[in-house]
């Protein structure tokens, strides 16, 4: 039976890299049905709406959502459209794998899954100006929100991952030496929720140690979680370790709805050049289909990944090849077994 999801093809190069990730799904034989549906710049030109209620009634009817990157309009409004769905949707978990598909950078067989909590933190943008002395604008203030229900959650979710994926560690990292009430909070929930976990091994760590560790043995880690904004900037560290944001994907997950997409920005400068690298919403598609109950496919579409990526002779110029963006999403249909 074919599934029917939200597709948001983007801005910038984000209808050719959603181009190639839909053949790629249509060849792998993934059976869905898409609901094309406009978000960001190409929303606002039409419908002069950068989020439409279609956009949402179809992502609520759907349950299921893959994107591609978009443009928030400069000026008022949302401060990202991103975050709008995930405040729409309540998407609570942003789930961030990295894994080694081309050989040969600095490090090798990288396999990590961030679990960053998505709607909490300095993230809320509880915000404001003070003044003093007739200058209202002499000092800023910004709250950092953490309740118990949404540490719980997210960590929760954290071992839940772990287990189900037959992972062997989580790594809580925080700043409790710090911020003692709101980190220290999320520390304690985390530290609770390890002794319902007794299959997974529980670690916790100081966040600014566990960028150095990263970077030194990312090895010695699994699945790590923490709060908004620390995993925010952390995420992109471990993307870092694989290659890049081009290498990067995401979903995030709430109760009934998730969405996917390429962690990766619009990329104007090369837009309707057919050089885009469609790879992280390739990934992207994958851990929607794994979502799904399409894990056999999505394993598919991986293993012609990476046979063409280790091959490196038919991928795009940021990954040292010359092949279009078309071309590189041909190849890896024929690798597909």
């Amino acid at each position: 039976m074919s599934r029917t999801i939200t597709v948001v093809h983007g801005d910038g190069i984000g209808p050719e890299v959603m181009s190639a990730t839909l053949s790629v799904l249509d060849a792998a034989g993934a059976g869905l049905d898409y609901d094309q549906q406009l978000a960001g710049m190409a929303a606002l030109e039409r419908l002069n709406d950068p989020l439409p209620p279609a956009t949402l009634d179809s992502i609520r009817a759907n349950g299921v959502a893959l994107k591609g990157p978009l443009t928030t309009p400069v000026g008022g409004g949302f401060r990202s459209i991103n975050v709008a769905i995930r405040k729409e949707f309540d998407l609570y978990a942003n789930v961030r794998p990295v894994r080694t598909f081309v050989p040969g950078g600095r490090y090798e067989d990288i396999d990590l899954v961030l679990i960053r909590e998505n709607t909490e933190g300095l993230y809320v943008g509880v915000e404001h100006y003070i003044g003093m002395e007739g200058d209202p604008r002499a000092a800023a203030e910004s709250v950092m929100i953490v309740t118990r229900f949404g540490a719980e959650r997210i960590c929760r979710y954290a071992f839940e991952y772990a287990r189900r994926h037959g992972r062997r560690k989580v790594t809580l990292a925080h700043k409790a030496n710090i911020l003692k009430y709101t980190q220290g909070l999320f520390l304690d929930v985390g530290r609770e929720l390890a002794g319902e976990y007794p299959d997974i091994e529980f670690e916790d760590r100081i966040i600014d140690a566990t960028a150095m560790q990263l970077v030194l043995n990312p090895h010695a880690f699994d699945v790590l979680v923490m709060e908004n904004m620390f995993g925010d900037i952390v995420s992109d560290l471990m993307a870092g370790l694989v290659g890049g944001l081009g290498m990067a994907s995401a979903g995030n997950i709430g109760r009934g709805v998730a969405m996917f997409e390429a962690v990766h920005g619009s990329a104007p400068d090369i837009a309707g050049q057919g050089i885009a690298n469609p790879t992280a919403l390739m990934l992207a598609a994958c851990a929607m289909l794994d979502h799904i109950g399409q894990p056999e496919t999505a394993a598919r579409i991986r293993g012609a990944m990476q046979k063409v990526l280790r091959r490196r002779e038919t991928v795009t110029g940021d990954l040292g090849g010359s092949a279009s963006t078309q071309e590189y999403a041909q190849a890896v249909i024929r690798a597909l077994e």
